[in-house]
């Protein structure tokens, strides 16, 4: 054989070798990430467990309704006290093997146990199906969808933005509401980009909707973010301006159902009092 097909066959292999690994990380259960966050206003006592999910993307192949039911499982084995949920749960993309029903893509989430309830926005995918259907499916299943308002659980005030890439979002009425039901502020959205316009008095926001790049390349980093900040909020945890910001990978895929280099993940966010205001 001359060395030219040669070469084009080690190069298949290697494509066909590497789309299996980012399918297999695809379909993997998530990464349980953790963090101890101290929140100013929380009283001493027994520190708050929250989970944070994101960009659920339910569709053929690599998130149907069953894995999903498995994540949830895994949740609950956790313990959570709260439950947040950023957004994205429908999968719409062209390359599916099979779409799903708002109300067969959230079913699952009904099995969730947390103590006090699980909260949830919006996000672009969800506009782009029909979020009035993705909201009453959430409302049937006990997902309570915040739709730029806030509600109170336990000692903190959680406010929800609603989807700003699709213009959905009101800023100012949110925080508004979290002022007026009082309690420890925390902002839920699913798109990481209002953060720096949030005032200093929300100290934590949780979001999600970059999947940290979904396809993340050596030297290179995520192929693309969907966010107006680039690499800056992509993933993971971010301290600016003594405030914090916990961007989610998701959980499910857009596009391609592969990921490279962004594993799904989950965040278990321990919020504690401040020990250097009691």
């Amino acid at each position: 054989m001359r060395p030219l097909p040669l070469a084009l066959i080690g190069l298949v292999v290697a494509g066909l070798a590497l789309a299996g690994w980012s399918y297999a990380t695809a379909v993997a259960d998530p990464v349980v990430r953790r963090a101890r966050i101290s929140l100013p206003g929380l009283s001493a006592g027994k520190p708050l467990k929250l989970i944070l999910m994101s960009d659920l993307h339910v569709a053929g192949p690599d998130m149907p309704p069953e894995r999903l039911a498995r994540i949830v499982s895994q949740v609950n084995a956790l313990e959570p006290d709260l439950v947040l949920i950023a957004g994205d749960f429908i999968g719409d993309r062209t390359l599916a093997t099979r779409h799903y029903t708002s109300a067969e893509s959230v079913a699952p989430l009904a099995a969730l146990r947390p103590r006090l309830g699980t909260l949830a926005v919006l996000g672009n995918h969800d506009h782009w199906r029909d979020a009035a259907e993705v909201s009453a499916a959430l409302a049937h299943v006990g997902v309570q969808l915040l739709d730029n308002d806030a509600a109170r659980a336990g000692p903190l005030a959680i406010g929800g933005l609603d989807d700003d890439f699709t213009g959905h979002d009101d800023r100012p009425r949110t925080l508004a509401r979290i002022e007026a039901i009082g309690g420890v502020p925390l902002l839920l959205s699913h798109s990481p980009d209002p953060f720096p316009n949030v005032p200093d008095s929300v100290a934590l926001m949780v979001a999600g909707h970059t999947h940290c790049g979904q396809i993340r390349l050596p030297l290179i980093g995520a192929v693309a973010t969907d966010s107006a900040y680039g690499q800056r909020y992509a993933c993971g945890l971010v301290r600016e301006r003594g405030k914090i910001l916990v961007v989610s990978a998701g959980l499910g895929t857009s596009v391609l159902p592969l990921r490279l280099g962004a594993v799904p993940d989950l965040w278990l966010l321990t919020l504690a009092a401040d020990p250097l205001r009691r």
